[in-house]
């Protein structure tokens, strides 16, 4: 669909450019595309800036199983406000069963890549074959990761799809400012069962 000359070309581009021009971009390349979140802090963000582009787009929603109480009130809020178009996807193994096993581990123990696969990558793998997206779009930004740091707006998964970050170069400030114009809520009691730390990559975008 697009090679890597192109995607320099567009992320020089569209550095500059506000998230509703990037999004309309990435929508004229195709439109076989999906968003996906985990209702983590500013997610309303790009929920609210996709949909108000493309109504009724999927919007893929992993859901590790281990979200606290105020992130599925948060969830369901946005999805009823924002009116959004969720597939859910879970884990095979529900949290009781696999905490009489292994529980959460330790990012150092062994059996964590065995717990990342089973509540996080193989649910995202399922819903990427089911879904078939040629766009991505994502809420990555620069400063999150030693990673993020280097991919730009517009990237290429491991697989080819076109992801698309809106408000790549976006502070939290202002993303604050974008959900105050918009009346959006934000919700910052979120938990990864698979990082330690904010800063460490999740998994998905490697």
């Amino acid at each position: 669909m697009i090679d890597q000359n192109q995607i320099e070309a567009l992320n020089e581009a569209y550095k500059s450019e506000s998230p509703s021009t990037i999004i309309q971009k990435a929508l004229e390349l195709s439109s076989e595309v999906v968003v996906t979140t985990n209702f983590r802090p500013y997610e309303a963000a790009i929920l609210h800036a996709v949909c108000k582009e493309k109504s009724n787009i999927p919007v893929i929603w992993c859901d590790t199983g281990y979200n606290t109480p105020q992130t599925y009130k948060h969830a369901e809020q946005l999805i009823k406000d924002l009116a959004l178009n969720v597939y859910l996807y879970v884990p095979k193994q529900t949290a009781a069963h696999r905490d009489v096993f292994i529980g959460i581990p330790d990012v150092d123990a062994p059996e964590h890549a065995l717990f990342t696969e089973q509540v996080k990558l193989e649910p995202f793998k399922r819903a990427m074959d089911e879904h078939k997206p040629k766009v991505w779009f994502t809420n990555l930004r620069e400063g999150q990761t030693a990673f993020r740091n280097s991919i730009g707006i517009f990237s290429l998964s491991k697989d080819g799809i076109l992801k698309v970050s809106p408000f790549y170069y976006w502070s939290d400030k202002k993303l604050d400012g974008y959900l105050k114009e918009n009346n959006l809520p934000n919700e910052f009691k979120y938990f990864d069962p698979t990082k330690v730390t904010a800063n460490r990559e999740c998994g998905l975008h490697i």
